[in-house]
């Protein structure tokens, strides 16, 4: 039942600003037809300094991380205050006995769920808790894929790895959270745990990140399947699973031909190559997935096809030159990726995301799935008139059109013997 926003906020600041019971809190989202937040999420937590305690605020905008510390007091309830102020979507506040996740209404109430702990945890206050890592370098995952050494130790030559991971789990929380939160993706339970999919996943560093950190850091109860053409690579990851006794099964498929047991709620498909990325797309398509995010890798199809025909006036300057050809066909193969996912009943953003040592593509589409199939229209529209005007087919429009019945040629009438 819908609660008045204010009341709601005013219980949430409570919780905030007692120190010897507050865990953690995480804002995000937007609310429905109000202004974007100043932050795309904001973190809050207690941290003990040579001055007393303070609270620690981690706000994030598009490409970094804004750490700042307020004593406690006048100085952390007007931080608090202002970021109360501002129109996040969502709030999931944590206390040592207590989790609440607020959601607010496009009427501008709150609906809140709140859980009790079966046993009270203690907060972190260490100032120091290895840069405010999602996951810590002495993590048994990091240890058993070989990104961190037998002490615990993240390898010199993996740290742009562990960047990645981090990234990555940064943008799969707060996407879980806010599909959660918004109701277009249910909420996990024991019995009928999340189950997500990684298409292509290799050798599974983000596929075991992503289930280790939210199993044992968010408490959600997942099944994750990872799903790769390389035999090798499920048998390796299959061991490495056994060993740490995670909820994580891999097995040998490509993504248009693999099929599991149950459809996925959660699909990844990360660096997938070229096309790759598309067949990733078009499955979670007809899965009917409620969350989709995809960081493609290399773009060679939509490229290929610009150099085949003449380009549009007044479109040359941006094709004169290879270099320039190229980034232009990236943003358009990305583009109409969005388009085509929107026209699916998918709201989709585009994002940074760091590169892999793969590529450089820094990009990342992230889908949710909230309602029906576009049939027509201004999206439709703009996207038949763009596609028309350079001449190009993108992939994932010929695997999402509907399969076209095989002709049968018409009966002949056999003589009478």
């Amino acid at each position: 039942m819908s609660e008045p926003l204010l009341r709601v906020l005013t219980r949430m600041r409570s919780h905030v600003l007692e120190p010897e019971s507050f865990v953690r809190a995480v804002a995000s989202g937007r609310q429905k037809g109000q202004d974007v937040p100043r932050w795309r999420r904001v973190e809050l937590r207690y941290v003990d300094l040579k001055t007393g305690p303070h609270l620690q605020v981690v706000a994030y905008d598009d490409t970094q991380a804004h750490t700042s510390n307020h004593a406690v007091g006048d100085e952390a309830r007007d931080a608090v205050d202002g970021l109360l102020d501002e129109p996040f979507g969502n709030w999931h506040v944590e206390t040592t006995t207590e989790s609440h996740q607020v959601r607010v209404t496009k009427k501008l109430e709150a609906l809140v769920h709140t859980t009790s702990r079966a046993e009270a945890v203690e907060a972190d206050r260490g100032h120091d808790r290895d840069k405010d890592r999602l996951l810590r370098e002495d993590d048994p995952v990091f240890v058993a894929l070989g990104l961190s050494d037998a002490d615990g130790r993240m390898k010199p030559s993996r740290q742009a790895k562990y960047r990645q991971v981090e990234e990555f789990l940064r943008l799969l929380d707060s996407s879980v959270a806010d599909a959660i939160g918004k109701g277009h993706l249910r909420r996990p339970t024991a019995v009928d745990p999340l189950r997500i999919a990684d298409l292509g996943c290799g050798n599974a560093y983000l596929t075991f990140a992503a289930e280790r950190f939210l199993t044992e850091v968010r408490g959600m109860p997942v099944r994750l399947t990872g799903v790769d053409v390389r035999e090798q690579s499920r048998d390796h990851n299959n061991a490495i699973a056994a060993g740490l006794g995670v909820s994580a099964h891999f097995v040998v498929g490509s993504i248009t031909g693999v099929e599991l047991e149950e459809a996925p709620e959660v699909v990844l498909a990360l660096h997938a190559c070229d096309t790759a990325t598309d067949e990733a797309l078009a499955r979670a398509v007809g899965w009917q997935a409620s969350l989709v995010l995809a960081a493609p890798c290399c773009h060679h199809d939509i490229a290929a096809q610009m150099r085949r025909v003449p380009t549009p006036a007044p479109y040359a300057m941006l094709t004169r030159h290879g270099i320039l050809r190229e980034r232009l066909a990236d943003t358009m193969t990305d583009g109409l990726r969005a388009t085509l996912m929107r026209t699916q009943g998918y709201r989709v953003d585009v994002m940074q995301f760091v590169e892999s040592k793969h590529t450089p593509r820094n990009t990342l589409l992230r889908a949710v799935r909230s309602g029906g199939p576009v049939k027509g229209g201004g999206v439709r529209d703009e996207y038949d008139a763009l596609v028309s005007t350079w001449g190009i087919t993108p992939k994932l429009a010929e695997l999402l059109a509907p399969p076209v019945a095989p002709s049968v040629a018409p009966s002949v009438a056999q003589p009478e013997r």
